[in-house]
C-alpha cells in the first residue's frame, strides 16, 4: 500500500478530523493531552509511507506537545489535497 492509497488516507483523515474538531474547541488541557496522546499512538501505528509524506522527515511530527495543534491542521490540509487529487499533493 502506498502513501496515496485513498483508503489509507481516508481512514487517517477521518480519525484526525474527528480529534481536531474536539481539540480546537476544548478548554480542558486534560482533554487536549488525551487527544495528543491518541494521535501520537495512531501515528506510531499508521502507514509509514503516509506518515513520511505528512511529516516531511520530522520524526516529532504529531508526537510532541509543542506545535501539535498546527501540525494536526497541517496534516489534515495535506490529506485533503491528496484526496482531492491535487497534483501538487502536499507541497
Amino acid at each position: 500500500m502506498s502513501a496515496t492509497d485513498p483508503y489509507i488516507i481516508e481512514q487517517a483523515y477521518a480519525f484526525f478530523h474527528q480529534k481536531e474538531r474536539v481539540y480546537v474547541h476544548s478548554t480542558s488541557e486534560r482533554e487536549k493531552d488525551h487527544i495528543e496522546d491518541a494521535i501520537a499512538s495512531y501515528v506510531n501505528a499508521m502507514s509509514p509511507a503516509l506518515y513520511a509524506v505528512l511529516s516531511e522527515g520530522n520524526d516529532a511530527y504529531l508526537k510532541e506537545h509543542e506545535g501539535f495543534g498546527g501540525q494536526l491542521r497541517d496534516a489534515l490540509e495535506k490529506m485533503e489535497r491528496m484526496l482531492s487529487g491535487d497534483s501538487a499533493e502536499v507541497q
